[in-house]
């Protein structure tokens, strides 16, 4: 019978499963961050090729790296598939940037519902408890420039 009482209560978590936690979402948010940074980078380089060979020869070779084999073709069959890919590697950017506004909310959520503070974190409690102090400085008198 006590095995069935102490399962039904929910086991609170440990201080450091909390911290472990924490740090899990912030790594998954630092990731999706990295992933919109190189898609961003590619796309950098395929505008750079897209303009460049907007002025070539529709006939004319170009290569193309696919799959690690280097492919020959014309810049009319490459041309489409750049911008067809630059338009896609655009509408995957704005997809991670709304996972990773969801991250900062889920991040957000978890440090309220937990309380936890972050170090070096300012909130409005200690300011304000700053200028009280300051104002009881012990008989320290510090002249003003005039």
């Amino acid at each position: 019978m006590a095995s069935t009482s102490s399962q039904s209560k929910p086991k609170a978590k440990s201080h450091e499963q909390i911290i472990a936690g924490f740090q899990e979402l912030r790594q998954q948010q630092r990731g999706i961050a990295s992933k919109i940074s190189e898609i961003e980078m590619d796309m950098k380089e395929h505008e750079l090729v897209i303009e460049t060979l907007k002025d070539v020869d529709q006939d004319r070779k170009c290569f193309r790296l696919v799959g690690g084999v280097l492919v020959e073709r014309t810049v009319k069959d490459v041309l489409p598939a750049l911008i067809s890919n630059k338009e896609q590697m655009f509408n995957m950017v704005k997809t991670l940037a709304k996972q990773l506004e969801n991250k900062g909310v889920e991040i957000n959520n978890y440090r309220e519902q937990h309380n936890l503070k972050i170090k070096g974190e300012e909130s409005s409690q200690p300011e304000e408890k700053k200028e009280q102090d300051s104002s009881k400085a012990g008989g320290v008198l510090v002249a003003k420039d005039s």
